[in-house]
């Protein structure tokens, strides 16, 4: 028998210039993947004039997605990361690098080396039923340290 619970999931987050001694993330939505990782392309294929296949691999990012509940202990922190990360007119952005590790109830671990935040919602929304939307926190990432 196989235990895949996800039951007990906390991520942590170092930012370079933000939160340079870390913070952690426990507070994740009802309503949208907690931890997301996207697939990852790692390479591709083509067909040459006479039907020979080629293969290549090429680099992509790593990208994951936080969902948190929104006005949580999560959601604040990821929001001051977010906006001072985020550039504008007579501002600057934080520039933080992010590691970003994930540890899972099974004591699995894995880690994402020089990372960024790329999107987050500025503010919360409200969904048509009544409630806060989800708040989701999306980073790319160079590296990946371990894990499954």
């Amino acid at each position: 028998m196989e235990n895949i619970s996800g039951f007990g999931l906390v991520v942590s987050i170092l930012a370079s210039n933000s939160f340079p001694v870390g913070l952690l993330i426990s507070d994740f939505a009802d309503d949208s993947d907690p931890f997301d990782f996207p697939v990852l392309q790692i390479g591709d294929s083509g067909m040459g004039l006479n039907g020979d296949l080629v293969v290549w691999q090429k680099p992509n990012p790593i990208k994951v997605t936080l969902n948190v509940i929104p006005g949580s202990f999560s959601d604040i922190n990821l929001a001051i990361l977010l906006e001072a990360n985020r550039t504008g007119k007579n501002k600057s952005s934080a520039r933080d690098v992010i590691t970003m590790t994930g540890i899972y109830p099974s004591g699995n671990i894995v880690v994402l080396e020089n990372g960024f935040l790329t999107d987050g919602m500025p503010a919360s929304s409200v969904a048509s039923a009544g409630r806060l939307k989800t708040k989701p926190y999306s980073f790319s990432f160079e590296n990946r340290v371990g894990g499954l």
